[in-house]
């Protein structure tokens, strides 16, 4: 989404950068909430903010679990979600599109199609299952998430040349940052 830019600083948790394998894995329910995973969720909840971002996914710090934080509120107060085993219960025939990007494809964006709203089951870190009617960016935001947690990025609903463009950025981008951190220069 609009707004994902590729922030470092105050990020608690680093954020995998396409390609990574990781990034295309499916993966586990969570089976109980925890403290770590309480944990995990307050870490992501401040490295989203700090990229700054609306949404990420556990795959997208390096976790395999089905959890996801959101906050779609831009200049007001937070109203952060955290989703334990989401899943789409239902989902509109009415498309929506959105100029959509990701922390972990910095600086890219392109349009993508998604249901207009969906309606949304999980669980809270409290235990008890939750279910809301998303709309608008909200609705974007979480099928973009909920996506991430099956191993779907948004470019993979573009078309393959723009894809394989984005995805040669990323892989020159993540060369860049590995010379920097090695401290090798041209």
């Amino acid at each position: 989404m609009r707004g994902a830019v590729s922030y470092i600083a105050r990020m608690i948790r680093p954020i995998l950068i396409h390609p990574d394998p990781r990034l295309k894995k499916l993966c586990e329910p969570v089976a109980e909430i925890t403290p770590d995973l309480r944990q995990l969720a307050a870490d992501m909840l401040e490295t989203m903010y700090g990229a700054p971002g609306i949404g990420l996914a556990a795959p997208q710090v390096g976790v395999t679990k089905r959890l996801v934080v959101m906050d779609c509120i831009k200049g007001g107060p937070p109203e952060p979600i955290v989703l334990v085993n989401p899943e789409i219960l239902w989902a509109s025939e009415e498309l929506s599109v959105y100029d959509e990007g990701c922390l972990s494809i910095p600086d890219q964006y392109a349009e993508v199609n998604r249901p207009a709203e969906v309606q949304v089951r999980w669980t809270g870190l409290d235990g008890e299952v939750q279910e809301r009617h998303f709309t608008g960016i909200w609705a974007t935001c979480v099928q973009h998430e909920i996506d991430h947690l099956d191993g779907k990025l948004f470019i993979d609903y573009l078309g393959p040349l723009k894809r394989q463009m984005i995805t040669r950025k990323m892989q020159k981008l993540k060369r860049e940052r590995a010379r920097e951190g090695s401290g090798l220069q041209d």
